[in-house]
C-alpha cells in the first residue's frame, strides 16, 4: 500500500491561546514525542523508514535546485572520483548551448580528480581541465552499467573505466555541458555568480546590507541570483516559513534580527533537503534512480488550502514574479 505524501510527517500540535511567540513554541505532546524545545527550526524527522520513499514522481514543474544538484554531486563523487574517462558519447549536441563537437577527444583518458559544485553547476575536475554540467529544468545524471539500454531523451554517456556510465537524460534539453582548461571559476557561466547560502560571505550582515534599498518582496530578493545563488522557489518558501517572515514583506523592512533568522532558515531548509536526498519534482531523480523524498517534510510548498503543520490554520498560495508562493498568514507576519 503506497504511503500518501504527508504520511510519515510529524504534525506540530495546535497553538495554545497563550502562545505569544511563533506557534511552534506551544507544545502539547508528551515529552517523549516532543521535538527539542530550543530548536524551532529543526528538521522534522520521518516516522517512516528511509526505504519508504515516493515510488512515483510528483506533478510539479520546476528545475532541480541546489539540494538536488548537491545530492547528485555526492552520488557521482563516490563512483567517479579517481576513475578515468574511457569514452564520452554525445547523442544530441543541441542542448541549451551547442556542445563542442571536439569535447569527447579532449576528455578521453583523463582521470576525474574531484567532483565539485558551484551553485547549480556540477564541476568534474580532470587532470588537464574541467567539465561543467548543468541539469537544466528537467535533467538527471544517473549511474548505470555500460550495457544499460538507452531510453528516450538520453543526451550523453560519460563512460568510466569501472564499467559504469554517467548518463544524462534531459527531456527539455535545457541542460548544458562545457569543457575548459582555464580556472572554472572564471568561466563565463560561473564568474558572475553571487555568494551561496553556505558561503561565509552570505551572513546576516550581507543580507541586511543588500536589502536596505530594495522595495521588492523578500522572497523575490532571495531568488535573485545576482544577490544569492541557489535559493529556488521551493526553498525560498520553506525558509521564509521557518524564519516566520511573510514572503510579501518589502525586503528593506526586515530588521537585523530577522536577517539573522532568515540566514539560519535558508541554510536549515537546504541542509535538511540535502540530508534527505533532495525534493521530489516531476523530473528529478537522484543518481541511484530514486526520487528525492524531502517533499514529505515540506512545511508549506504546494500545501495551499491545507492546515499549517504548526498552527492548523489554512495555508495560502499567491503568485510572485510568475512563480507560486506558499505561506501561512498566521505564522508569517
Amino acid at each position: 500500500m503506497h504511503q500518501r505524501p504527508n504520511e510519515g510527517m510529524r504534525k506540530f500540535p495546535r497553538r495554545s491561546q497563550s502562545a505569544a511567540a511563533h506557534p511552534a513554541a506551544a507544545w502539547h505532546r508528551p515529552a517523549k514525542h516532543r521535538p527539542a524545545p530550543n530548536d524551532v527550526l529543526q528538521t522534522l524527522r520521518l516516522d517512516a523508514p528511509p526505504t519508504v520513499r515516493f515510488s512515483w514522481l510528483c506533478n510539479i514543474g520546476g528545475m532541480p535546485e541546489l539540494p538536488e544538484v548537491e545530492t547528485t554531486r555526492r552520488g557521482i563523487e563516490r563512483a567517479a572520483r579517481a576513475r578515468r574517462i574511457s569514452e564520452l558519447r554525445i547523442y544530441d549536441y543541441r542542448l541549451r548551448w551547442p556542445v563542442d563537437p571536439t569535447i569527447a577527444l579532449k576528455v578521453l583518458g583523463q582521470q576525474i580528480v574531484a567532483v565539485e559544485r558551484r551553485a547549480k553547476y556540477l564541476l568534474l575536475r580532470l587532470e588537464r581541465g574541467t567539465l561543467i554540467a548543468h541539469l537544466g529544468m528537467s535533467g538527471s545524471l544517473r549511474l548505470l552499467a555500460q550495457d544499460t539500454a538507452r531510453v528516450k531523451h538520453d543526451q550523453f554517456d560519460l563512460s568510466l573505466d569501472s564499467g559504469m556510465n554517467l548518463r544524462f537524460n534531459d527531456p527539455r534539453r535545457f541542460g548544458s555541458l562545457h569543457y575548459t582548461t582555464e580556472d572554472p571559476s572564471q568561466h563565463k557561466l560561473l564568474r558572475s555568480l553571487a555568494p551561496e547560502p553556505f558561503d561565509a560571505a552570505f551572513d546576516a550582515d550581507y543580507l541586511y546590507r543588500i536589502t536596505r534599498r530594495r522595495s521588492a518582496a523578500i522572497k523575490q530578493v532571495l531568488m535573485n541570483g545576482r544577490l544569492v545563488t541557489g535559493v529556488g522557489n521551493i526553498y525560498a518558501s520553506e525558509a521564509l516559513f521557518r524564519a516566520r517572515i511573510n514572503p510579501r514583506r518589502a525586503a528593506r523592512r526586515l530588521t537585523r534580527a530577522e536577517c539573522v533568522r532568515l540566514v539560519r532558515a535558508v541554510r536549515g531548509a537546504l541542509r535538511a533537503a540535502i540530508k534527505a536526498g533532495g525534493t521530489t519534482l516531476r523530473d528529478y531523480v537522484g543518481t541511484d534512480g530514486n526520487p528525492g523524498y524531502f517533499r514529505q517534510r515540506l512545511y508549506v510548498y504546494e500545501r495551499d488550502g491545507r492546515p499549517c503543520r504548526v498552527c492548523d490554520n489554512l495555508l495560502r498560495r499567491i503568485t510572485q514574479g510568475q512563480r507560486s508562493t506558499y505561506f501561512c498568514p498566521t505564522c508569517q507576519l
